[in-house]
């Protein structure tokens, strides 16, 4: 079992169906320079019921009453085909970002794929010219996963078993300003032609062997490793909770040592992958959980020491951050990433101290003055310490009462 997480593969260039990544050109574009650390790793939850991610809804868009009608109006004339028939697109959210044509009706609305369904597409993607860069004649993927890009995602609900449509997305929804080398440029709007093949309900997590659940678990993580490298750190911790959703569901199926152990580390990993998009995202409280959790299972894992480190500093707890990195650095000396780190949070901490020692001696006063105070210039030799000058005063004023005492009972 490895105790440090999965680095971002800079292997083949990502397909619409597919969660590997992008080229190595836009993986180091998208992570920190002077972190080697930022690596995708993903745990799950101990607690399922609770969300690490504490982040908004992924974008959805519903189900509309009816099929759109001949007379609607479109949003914005669109190119190409869009030309010859305005009246029949769809502006699917209302931007006009994202428009989808029927080209074979059909067979009705109640055939229409429900989310968390397997869906099997015919799919074929062109680019504005014409370029062809994918086709697939039976791509299957998960619906409202976000396992493919987010115009199939969205509009693939929409669709009527056998029926074939045209979509038209703006880059937001396919490969963004990353692009996808070397086939697709950045910001590169594409039409896609999807048919409507087939739709089944997921298989049932209980029954997946060890081998299928961790294959589904890898799927789900590569993708969200594919959305941190496109920089979209929302839909990477979407990928990375459903990875954790996989490999913390309960099971009737007996699992091997080697498959346990197996799928402990793709927990691991998910669960890193998750801290660094949480962080990311200014989200210290989850990503401090993340790190917390991988801990638990190994808390020699560098990745998470480094990441907690980060996270306690990032929220100003610099004592508590700097033995964690020592602990860090002391596992692997050699690593220049921690070293950096750590001499900043202890120069941070030693300004830290010097604030709170001088905000203290303006609190208090001038603590020499207090503990030590110097004599008075202009005090005479022959003068009365104040001690016995009160000594005096307070046997005179004893007298004085005793007196007074004595003569009220007489």
């Amino acid at each position: 079992m490895a105790s440090s997480g999965e680095e971002p593969r800079s292997g083949s260039p990502g397909r619409a169906g597919t969660g590997t990544e992008p080229s190595p050109t836009a993986d180091a574009a998208q992570l920190d320079a002077a972190e080697d650390f930022e690596v995708l790793e993903e745990e799950e939850e101990e607690e399922e019921e609770e969300d690490l991610s504490e982040l908004p809804p992924l974008e959805d868009v519903g189900r509309p009453p009816a099929p759109p009608r001949e007379d609607a109006q479109p949003s914005e004339q669109g190119g190409g085909e869009a030309a010859e028939d305005p009246q029949e697109w769809l502006d699917v959210l209302g931007s006009g970002l994202l428009k989808k044509k029927t080209l074979v009706p059909g067979q009705g609305v109640d055939t229409r794929p429900r989310k968390g369904q397997d869906v099997t597409v015919r799919l074929k993607a062109t680019l504005e010219d014409g370029s062809v860069v994918e086709e697939n004649p039976a791509l299957t993927f998960t619906l409202g996963d976000c396992d493919v890009l987010q115009a199939l995602d969205l509009c693939v609900q929409l669709l009527e078993m056998g029926e074939t449509a045209l979509i038209m997305s703006d880059a937001k929804y396919c490969y963004g300003a990353q692009g996808r080398s070397p086939d697709v440029p950045p910001n590169a709007a594409l039409t896609l032609e999807v048919e409507l093949l087939g739709a089944r309900d997921a298989p049932d997590l209980e029954l997946l062997s060890g081998k299928e659940k961790i294959e589904l678990a890898n799927r789900k993580r590569e993708r969200g490793n594919f959305f941190y490298q496109q920089a979209d750190y929302v839909l990477a911790i979407n990928s990375y909770d459903i990875a954790l959703k996989v490999i913390g569901s309960s099971s009737k199926v007996d699992f091997s040592p080697d498959e346990e152990a197996e799928l402990l580390d793709v927990k691991v990993k998910c669960l890193n992958n998750l801290a660094a998009s949480q962080l990311k995202l200014d989200h210290y409280e989850a990503a401090l959980k993340s790190c917390n959790l991988v801990l638990e299972h190994q808390p020699g894992n560098i990745k998470a020491l480094f990441r907690k480190g980060k996270v306690l500093a990032q929220q100003g707890e610099y004592r508590e951050a700097i033995p964690i990195l020592k602990a860090a650095l002391k596992l692997e000396p050699s690593n220049k990433t921690i070293h950096a780190e750590l001499s900043k949070l202890v120069k941070k901490h030693a300004d830290q101290k010097n604030v709170e020692t001088e905000m203290y001696r303006k609190m208090l006063g001038n603590p020499r003055a207090a503990g030590a105070p110097g004599k008075c210039k202009d005090k005479l030799p022959w003068s009365i310490p104040w001690k016995w000058l009160f000594g005096a005063t307070a046997i005179a004023l004893g007298g004085v009462a005793l007196s007074v005492v004595i003569a009220a009972r007489n």
